[in-house]
Order: C-alpha cells, then sequence, then structure tokens
C-alpha cells in the first residue's frame, strides 16, 4: 500500500464530506478511494471513520490518526522540494538577532523577500535590545550597529547608520526651536539608556558633546519615536526610524549644522570556516538591498 497516498485520501474525505467528493477531487474512482481508505484501517488496526448513508464521521481513533496524516503529508511535501533545489541551495534554518526598532521597520521584510527567494529556508529572528552571545544563544547572524566593534569579532559591513536631531511641530510651538547644539540643555530631551545622556555631533568636522536631560528615557528607539511624536521632548533618533515622520512633517529636523555621530550597521557571525550557504546568501542579500547611501536617508 502507497500510505503517503492512503493519507491523502484519508484527509481528503474528511475534509470534502465523501468519498465520491473526495474521488473527483484526487481523480480517482470512488472503488479506489474505498479501497484506500480499507487498507489504511488495517495498517492502522483500527476503524477510522464512521459510514453512513447520509455522512461520514470520524471515530475517536479516526480524531487522533488525522493530525498525525496532515503531518506526514507536510513532511513528504517538505522533502520533495528539498530534493527538487539545488545541491547548494540554501535550505534550513537562520537564526537572526537584531535590535526591536530595525526589525521591525527594515529587516522583517527584507527577511520576507529573502525567504521569496529562497524558499528552502527558514528564519527565525529575534527581536532583542541587548547584545548576544553568538555561540551560547546559538546565533547564525546578529545584526548590529556601533561605531567600532570588537576585533574579536567576524563582521560584514552592511550600511551607515545616521541620527537626526528632531522634535514634533507642537512641542516646538510650545518650547521653542533650539539654533544652537548647547540650546539643548534648557529641553526636555528623550534618552537612550544604551547610549547614555551625552549627545555626539559634530560642527565644521569638530565634536560637539552635549550633556542632556530629560523625563524620559527607553531601551528602545521606537519607544522613544511615539514619545517625540506626542510632542513629550526632543529625540535623537536613526534616521532609518524617523524618515518617514520627518517626510509627512510629524517631525521637524532641528540643528542642520551640526551632524550627529554617524555608526556602521554589521553582520556578526560566529565563525567564517564552513560558512553556510543560508548565512552568506542572506549576507549578500543585506548588503545588495541596504547599500552604502540607504533608501531611508535619500527621502530625508
Amino acid at each position: 500500500m502507497d500510505r503517503i497516498t492512503a493519507m491523502q485520501v484519508f484527509v481528503t474525505v474528511v475534509d470534502s464530506g465523501s468519498q465520491s467528493a473526495a474521488a473527483d477531487q484526487l481523480d480517482l474512482s470512488r472503488p479506489v478511494v474505498s479501497r484506500y481508505l480499507a487498507e489504511l484501517e488495517e495498517w492502522a488496526g483500527a476503524r477510522l471513520l464512521h459510514r453512513t448513508t447520509r455522512k461520514l464521521s470520524l471515530t475517536a481513533a479516526g480524531a487522533e490518526m488525522l493530525p498525525r496524516c496532515r503531518q506526514m503529508l507536510e513532511l513528504a511535501t517538505d522533502m520533495k522540494t528539498v530534493v527538487a533545489l539545488p545541491a547548494d541551495a540554501p535550505q534550513g534554518l537562520l537564526r537572526i538577532t537584531v535590535s526591536t526598532s530595525f526589525g521591525q521597520t527594515h529587516l522583517a521584510e527584507a527577511v520576507a523577500e529573502y525567504v521569496q527567494r529562497y524558499p528552502g529556508v527558514t528564519v527565525d529572528m529575534l527581536l532583542l535590545d541587548r547584545v548576544v552571545n553568538l555561540v551560547e544563544e546559538r546565533i547564525d547572524l546578529a545584526i548590529r550597529i556601533s561605531k567600532e566593534l570588537d576585533p574579536n569579532l567576524i563582521a560584514r559591513r552592511l550600511t551607515v547608520c545616521r541620527s537626526v536631531v528632531c522634535a514634533s511641530p507642537g512641542y516646538l510651538r510650545e518650547h521653542g526651536t533650539p539654533t544652537q547644539a548647547e540650546q539643548l540643555t534648557l529641553h526636555n530631551c528623550l534618552t537612550h539608556s544604551h547610549y547614555g545622556s551625552v549627545w555626539l555631533l559634530e560642527r565644521d568636522s569638530l565634536p560637539v558633546n552635549v550633556a542632556v536631560k530629560g523625563n524620559i528615557s527607553a531601551n528602545d528607539a521606537s519607544s522613544l519615536l511615539q514619545a517625540a511624536l506626542a510632542g513629550a521632548g526632543i529625540a535623537l533618533l536613526p534616521t532609518f526610524l524617523a524618515a518617514p515622520f520627518i517626510r509627512s512633517g510629524q517631525l521637524l529636523p532641528l540643528l542642520s549644522e551640526y551632524h550627529p555621530q554617524e555608526f556602521g550597521m554589521f553582520g556578526v557571525y560566529a565563525s567564517r570556516k564552513h560558512m553556510p550557504a543560508t548565512l552568506r546568501t542572506m549576507l549578500d542579500f543585506l548588503v545588495e538591498r541596504f547599500t552604502d547611501e540607504p533608501a531611508w536617508d535619500k527621502s530625508i
């Protein structure tokens, strides 16, 4: 007996509600459908369906068997897909960690496009606002934003990460617009707990560091964005997050003569040896997608 086909017949009979309907869907004769059901019941050692002239219903054994048959059919489909892929095609699980803000705004969409290109790959994204140990937490790729990475890390640069000082029009109407970096000390500034309360700016290639203070801090830039949109204060936000709100006028960029410190965005991984095709192709894909001059910066 072809047990996979028998399972497909059983599932189709249950889903369609009758052997006749299942026969039509599977392009089989009614006697062949009946034979597959009988052989599956013989193999299982239990009756799977109550058969009456009016309807079919599952027995207790059939109710247990049905989800397992579905799982077996899904596994069979996966196996056929894998065999059909080229030998060097990316396949398998890829675990990626990324900050919540970048993961939600850009990486999730990129991953969706990647798995369409490589359907044999499954991606598990961990949105975490902390640095993880790649080996201990079984991470294949970490997306990190940093000025300088630990030289012991293996990394590939993906793109640049710029920031912008900005605030809502409502906040500026009520509290005024700073024109000099030093005036930030007179405002309520929304700070990121990871980067601290000193904003690193440059003017004419000279550093201008400003100690700011405010009544809201967070370890997630998306939360600071929402607070800024609500008029709570002035924020220093990554442009990948703030760009659409600057374009719409919901946030206004400030201090155009000053430039916040730039960071690099890197793909960090554990080893160069025996790099799997999933990791290699994901890195290539992200470099190609984000480019040296990212799209979000071109729009503001």
